[in-house]
C-alpha cells in the first residue's frame, strides 16, 4: 500500500482540495488497485499458434524487438479510467484489435513515441482497431498532466486513459510481462495478448504499419471464421 499513502499526500489535501473530491479520487485509486490486483486472466485465451506465428513474421526492420507471445495471457479485466473518471476496462473495446500503449509524461521515451502512435491511430483507428494509451502519472494532477502533454502536443488522435493507482501496470510487472516503459501489448479482439513491445518503437513506419495490419487481420479471419 506505499504507492497508496504517497498518492494521497501527493493529492495536496492541505491545499483546499475539498473532502468530497478527496473521497472520490481515493475511491477511483481504490478501485483500479482491487479491479487490477488479480492474476492475469486466461479462461478465454487459449494459445494460439497461428497468431504466434503471424506476428513473429512481421516481428523485424523497426520492429524487430517485438515478441510474439498468444500463450493465453487475458486483459479483458484491466481497469483504468478516462478523462472525465469514467471506469472503464479493455472489454469495454471487445470487438476491437488494440494496441495497448502505457506512457508516463517524466518517461522520455514513451514522450518520444507518442507522435508516431498518434499518426497510427489517425490511420487505423475504426471498428476493428483502436489504439489505448493508459497513462501513469500519479496523484491528483497526473490526469491533467497528461491531458496538458496531449493538447501541447497536438496527439489529437489519442484519447486520455489513466490509471493514477499505477496498479495495471504493476501487474503487469508482477506476471512478467513488462519491465519499465514504456511497454506495449498487441491484443486481439477478445481481449487476449499476442505481443509485447519492451521500449519504444517506430510505429510510424511500413514495418509498425505490417504489425498493426497483421494484428487487424487476425481479428477479422478470425470473426470470418
Amino acid at each position: 500500500m506505499n504507492w497508496l499513502s504517497e498518492w494521497i499526500a501527493n493529492l495536496g489535501v492541505r491545499h483546499y482540495i475539498t473532502a468530497g473530491l478527496f473521497l472520490a479520487a481515493l475511491g477511483i485509486a481504490a478501485a483500479l488497485l482491487v479491479s487490477n490486483g488479480g492474476p492475469v486472466t486466461a479462461g478465454e485465451c487459449p494459445a494460439n499458434q497461428a497468431a504466434h506465428d503471424a506476428i513473429n513474421g512481421v516481428a523485424q526492420g523497426e520492429l524487430a524487438a517485438l515478441q510474439a507471445t498468444a500463450a493465453g495471457r487475458g486483459y479483458s479485466d484491466l481497469a483504468f479510467i478516462d478523462d472525465t473518471g469514467r471506469p472503464l476496462t479493455l472489454a469495454d473495446f471487445a470487438g476491437k484489435a488494440l494496441l495497448v500503449n502505457f506512457w508516463a509524461t517524466w518517461c522520455a521515451p514513451c514522450r518520444a513515441e507518442m507522435p508516431a502512435l498518434n499518426a497510427i491511430a489517425a490511420e487505423y483507428n475504426s471498428d476493428d482497431f483502436a489504439i489505448v494509451t493508459i497513462n501513469l502519472d500519479l496523484g491528483d494532477e497526473g490526469v491533467q498532466k497528461a491531458q496538458t502533454f496531449l493538447d501541447e502536443e497536438g496527439l489529437g488522435n489519442l484519447p486520455l486513459y489513466a490509471d493514477p493507482s499505477f496498479a495495471a501496470f504493476d501487474l503487469l510487472k508482477k506476471e512478467g510481462v513488462s519491465l519499465g516503459l514504456p511497454t506495449t501489448l498487441l491484443i486481439d479482439d477478445r481481449g487476449c495478448e499476442l505481443a509485447v513491445m519492451q521500449g519504444p518503437a517506430e510505429w510510424d513506419t511500413d514495418d509498425g504499419r505490417k504489425a498493426v495490419e497483421t494484428l487487424i487481420g487476425l481479428g477479422q479471419n478470425a470473426a470470418g471464421a
